[in-house]
């Protein structure tokens, strides 16, 4: 009983770290829950009294777990390589100061790499996820895609190409970045197109996950078409600044009620991408107490 508690209470001591592991993986809150919890339940059964390290080996758990649920996505998806839903967004604070909210600031990826990362065959995100993000060498790694080392470090490069030619990179300053927000906030109330127009990037993307199909539109003067909904979601909404991956957005709610997350990009004083989560299925699991108080 007492050797249980103990690894009860190493499993903990390791159990951000492992959340981190699975949603960078798996895109989803949720599902990176349950991949933790599934690795608690095959350390429950192993025999770990040879295991020299601890943390590295629940990765490796936590990684073949997250590499049969990506498997498992992919078989069910007859279009593997079309996203189909925004990864749940990490929602802080600005005003955080706890260290585990700065730690997973420090840590978060964004939904546009997530959106990325969806991309890749199982194998690739994996060896990427594992090697770039949390370390692992490749001799770790090639066991659990059953590739050698070489292959593993191949799958991981290609990953990276595809990530760095994907992902680009928005403004440092995030004051600056929150005034261009501010901004749009304004000009949403307004229903003002020709401002919403100058604050958008010319390939601007933006894409709204309601739980269905997700919308997908491109392009500055199609983004700003939909001024309409934005002045009705301005006006009717309460909004409360946030961090939404790491970045500028908006938690806005209705009579009290979480009504949509809005994540931004903001690179070069424009707004290059737009993430808008109104599932309220996947809302509901959503811990925002940090912004909204005891709501």
């Amino acid at each position: 009983m007492y050797e249980a508690q103990l690894l009860a209470e190493r499993f903990e001591e390791d159990r951000f770290h492992l959340r981190a592991v699975a949603y960078r993986m798996l895109g989803s809150s949720t599902e990176a829950e349950d991949a933790v919890q599934e690795a608690w339940l095959r350390l429950a059964r192993a025999d770990t009294s040879d295991v020299a390290n601890f943390g590295g080996w629940l990765t490796t758990v936590v990684g073949r777990v997250c590499l049969d649920m990506l498997r498992t996505r992919k078989v069910r998806n007859e279009q593997p390589l079309e996203i189909e839903h925004l990864p749940d967004p990490v929602i802080t604070s600005e005003a955080a100061t706890d260290p585990e909210h700065e730690a997973l600031l420090a840590d978060s990826v964004g939904s546009a790499l997530l959106v990325v990362l969806e991309s890749l065959s199982p194998a690739e995100r994996l060896a990427f996820v594992l090697h770039d993000m949390f370390a692992l060498p490749y001799e770790q790694i090639a066991p659990l895609i059953d590739r050698t080392p070489q292959t593993a470090k191949k799958l991981a490069s290609q990953a990276r190409r595809r990530v760095q030619g994907g992902v680009p990179g928005p403004d440092a300053d995030h004051a600056r970045r929150r005034r261009v927000v501010d901004a749009f906030l304004t000009a949403a109330r307004g229903g003002d197109f020709g401002e919403l127009l100058r604050l958008l990037d010319p390939d601007v993307v933006l894409r709204a996950d309601a739980g269905a199909a997700m919308q997908v539109i491109r392009g500055a003067a199609a983004v700003a078409g939909q001024a309409e909904t934005f002045q009705r979601m301005a006006t009717r909404c309460t909004t409360h600044a946030a961090l939404v991956d790491g970045g500028p957005g908006l938690v806005n709610t209705l009579d009290g009620h979480l009504f949509s997350i809005i994540g931004f990009t903001v690179i070069d004083d424009r707004i290059s991408a737009i993430d808008i989560l109104s599932d309220p299925e996947r809302l509901a699991h959503l811990d925002l107490t940090a912004v909204l108080g005891g709501r």
